[in-house]
């Protein structure tokens, strides 16, 4: 990816934070079942953080909670890597969401990754690994939920 400058690189996170929430939301609303409708909005509100906490950065500069974050090492279990891509189909099945929300994770910490290695100064460097660590607990989150779902399942 080629950006101008900075700006240019958080507003690309900001509207890739939106696109991931709205996703949820919208996905929510028309999930049957209230485990699933919780755990999507839980997701929706998470991406809402995440895209506030970079819209204050282009304003404020680091915040607090990004400067103090202790990053640490998140176990990838690697569920997502071996699936074919989905895309959300209402009426799909928990495991299938489960499944799909996990490989959502799985591209944005990529990408998170990714436009770390775009930015050069130290406290824009942080953002982006406290994000990515962030998505990398969420994906984790996922894939245990799956292994969990699979098990009683007898799979």
């Amino acid at each position: 990816m080629q950006f101008e400058n900075l700006k240019a690189i958080i507003d690309f996170a900001i509207e890739s934070e939106k696109v991931a929430a709205a996703f949820y939301e919208e996905v929510s609303e028309k999930e049957p079942f209230a485990g699933s409708k919780e755990m999507l909005k839980e997701f929706a509100a998470e991406e809402r953080k995440h895209q506030a906490l970079l819209e204050k950065f282009m304003t404020e500069g680091v915040d607090k909670s990004v400067a103090e974050y202790e990053l640490k090492w998140v176990t990838d279990i690697k569920r997502s890597n071996y699936v074919v891509e989905m895309e959300y189909t209402e009426g799909m099945v928990y495991n299938e969401i489960l499944m799909l929300a996990m490989q959502r994770e799985e591209k944005a910490l990529a990408l998170y990754n990714e436009l770390e290695k775009e930015v050069e100064d130290a406290a824009s460097k942080k953002l982006f690994q406290v994000l990515a660590q962030e998505e990398a607990k969420h994906k984790l989150y996922l894939e245990t939920q799956y292994d969990d779902y699979m098990a009683k399942m007898g799979d």
